[in-house]
């Protein structure tokens, strides 16, 4: 700040100000500067529920959180580890998870079941595994009659569709002893024989069992007759579809699938939930890196999300690319 010396005849002199002076004067201009700078906003969560760590769900989610905190400012994704499917369909319902990956097969026949959640796209399908020792004597869904056999964690899409299956096959009311684990402690009970099978439902290939088939002799199951049974008592969401030798170095079988969605709590943004849909589907080559089954999607096959809808953000997105 500077001063004036009283008006008089002759030129203008100036003098400055006291040091003492000019520093209140700056301290006042900073104060009021930073009075009117804007508070910082805290980030958008994105929490994606998953599953195991060693199956597709938590690699799919590991590689799109990465994505998302990279790529949208004011985004902070992380990936929340959980028995799979319909456990993610409940957190995604009740607000503590924003985004989700479910089977077809555990979400509600109906489009108005469950208005709290929508679709942002169809990823891949799901292929039911039964795993079993190469030496031992489980060659057909009926050898399990009377064995120890997981039929996933609890909360699990793995659990619904093993259960499904295991009824229409004449196995429901006590024909098999039943445990319920995930696919880490599935691999590590058949290893030590204490269980003489294990299901699971994944896209191809699951790491657990590719792991599993690398470092013992393992047997995949053909379940391929069972494809019909299920369309006839529980809808055709399911197909059949093969596992060839070259995912595990087994024989080739034929086995039961369903599609994979990728779930949005219908409340988000349509703005937030628009980019996420252009991110999962510009940067399908990114995620298949995390894992190969990211890369089978496309926008055409991912807006067939029945029996849910989409959600606005993302249906957005898919009309401005005209898939």
């Amino acid at each position: 700040m500077l001063r004036v010396s009283p008006t008089r005849p002759g030129p203008v002199r100036w003098r400055a100000a006291p040091p003492a002076a000019l520093l209140a004067v700056l301290l006042t201009a900073g104060l009021g500067l930073t009075g009117c700078r804007e508070a910082p906003r805290d980030p958008v969560q994105i929490r994606i529920a998953t599953g195991s760590p060693t199956a597709v769900y938590h690699a799919f989610g590991e590689s799109l959180a990465a994505i998302l905190n990279r790529e949208l400012p004011g985004v902070r994704a992380s990936v929340v580890v959980t028995p799979a499917s319909a456990e993610n369909v409940r957190l995604v319902a009740a607000g503590e998870a924003e985004l989700g990956f479910t089977q077809a097969d555990v979400l509600p026949a109906r489009l108005d079941a469950d208005p709290r959640v929508a679709a942002i796209a169809r990823v891949y399908d799901d292929q039911l595994h039964l795993v079993t020792s190469a030496a031992g004597p489980v060659h057909t869904v009926d050898d399990l009659r009377g064995r120890r056999v997981s039929l996933g964690a609890p909360g699990s899409g793995t659990e619904i569709t093993a259960t499904r299956l295991l009824d229409v096959a004449g196995l429901g009311d006590g024909g098999v002893r039943r445990a319920r684990l995930n696919l880490d402690d599935s691999v590590a009970a058949l290893r030590a024989g204490r269980i003489d099978a294990f299901f699971f439902s994944g896209g191809l290939p699951v790491r657990g069992i590719a792991d599993l088939a690398g470092g013992s002799p393992t047997r995949i199951i053909d379940l391929g007759a069972w494809t019909e049974p299920l369309r006839a008592r529980y809808g055709e969401v399911y197909v059949s579809r093969d596992i060839p030798r070259s995912v595990y170095g087994v024989a080739p079988v034929t086995t039961v699938a369903d599609p994979n969605f990728l779930i949005v709590r219908a409340g988000l943004p349509e703005s937030l939930v628009r980019n996420v849909t252009r991110l999962l589907m510009e940067r399908r080559s990114e995620l298949a890196e995390a894992h190969p089954a990211a890369g089978r999607m496309s926008p055409r096959s991912a807006i067939a999300t029945s029996p849910l809808p989409l959600h606005p953000g993302a249906a957005a997105w898919y009309r401005a690319a005209k898939p």
